[in-house]
């Protein structure tokens, strides 16, 4: 039996809390203002979505995390270290995992969301959610659990 090609190489343990990585560097000195407000708006966003049904938190938890690493490294390592979201951050950058509870919770209020959205919007509308819903969970669907 052949061995893998990367059989060889060493695993890499992901960044202690104490001291994550960056993403990348931040940007040039116009630019940081609008990753900072891009990456709260995300995180507000996010935060909303754990309220209600139809917007789905991990997707705008880890734009936040992206939108920080480019506008303020001190909001950067405020959400790596962050109880809640620290963990889904930091899997996300070391593996791109998103835990399987987390993709549960996702697919089932969004399908929720999204037979709510059907039945109240016009029949015109009432399709669009559930197309984005499906889009996004076909997306969290192929990202590893583990």
């Amino acid at each position: 039996m052949e061995r893998p090609p990367d059989a060889d190489l060493p695993v890499v343990a992901p960044a202690p809390a104490s001291a994550p990585a960056p993403a990348s560097a931040p940007a040039a000195g116009w630019q940081r203002p609008l990753w900072l407000a891009a990456g709260w708006l995300a995180l507000a966003t996010g935060v909303v979505g754990i309220f209600l049904p139809v917007l789905p938190t991990t997707p705008f938890v880890l734009l936040a995390a992206f939108c920080f690493a480019r506008g303020s490294p001190r909001c950067e390592r405020w959400l790596l270290r962050h109880p809640r979201f620290g963990p889904m951050v930091r899997a996300w950058r070391a593996r791109r995992v998103i835990p399987l509870r987390a993709k549960q919770l996702a697919w089932t209020m969004m399908a929720l969301s999204s037979a709510w959205a059907w039945w109240t919007l016009p029949p015109r509308w009432g399709w669009v959610p559930a197309a984005c819903c499906a889009v996004t969970a076909l997306w969290m669907a192929s990202l590893p659990s583990r």
